[in-house]
């Protein structure tokens, strides 16, 4: 008796596109899972956030300083994981824009606080809500509990290097 092929049946001109491939090794892995959320998340972003001029660094940076005003740039590198050099560009291009600006540090003397201008405070509160907005809705088929969950344990990849891990 011959054995029939796993996949029987042929695309036809209609239907275009490869045959589907089986993908169950790369779902099983958390970092293919996390970098297609990614994917998804950021071309949504992208596409919300174009009329603004607004990358997701260049985004995340107004928000931090929105919520903390006068941080250094150490600090923002660190806590966003960029780069100095990387940086600097970024800064330099909110500085053209107007949305930033340099003010002497309070407490080091050797440090620049950055600060948002007026039209830099504006953008971020306005782009905060579209992208709390979007979020909402990119999450919305996840339960408040699902959704606590998912935030901490990515967060478990990021935050608190050098952690001792739970074992339970």
């Amino acid at each position: 008796m011959a054995r029939a092929s796993k996949n029987t049946t042929t695309p036809s001109p209609a239907t275009p596109g490869p045959e589907q491939l089986d993908t169950s090794v790369l779902e099983a892995l958390v970092g293919y899972n996390a970098r297609r959320a990614s994917i998804a998340i950021g071309a949504e972003f992208f596409e919300r956030m174009a009329p603004y001029g607004l990358k997701q660094a260049d985004f995340s940076v107004l928000a931090l300083l929105a919520h903390n005003p006068g941080a250094t740039s150490r600090q923002l590198c660190a806590t966003l994981d960029i780069l100095p050099p990387n940086f600097v560009s970024l800064i330099a291009a909110l500085d053209r824009r107007g949305l930033i600006e340099r003010r002497p540090h309070p407490r080091d003397g050797r440090a620049v606080g950055l600060h948002l201008t007026d039209a830099g405070h504006a953008l971020a509160q306005e782009t905060e809500k579209i992208v709390v907005e979007m979020e909402s809705e990119l999450a919305g088929r996840l339960t408040e509990r699902e959704r606590t969950t998912l935030q901490r344990l990515l967060q478990k990849f990021y935050l608190g290097k050098g952690e001792k891990r739970e074992t339970r």
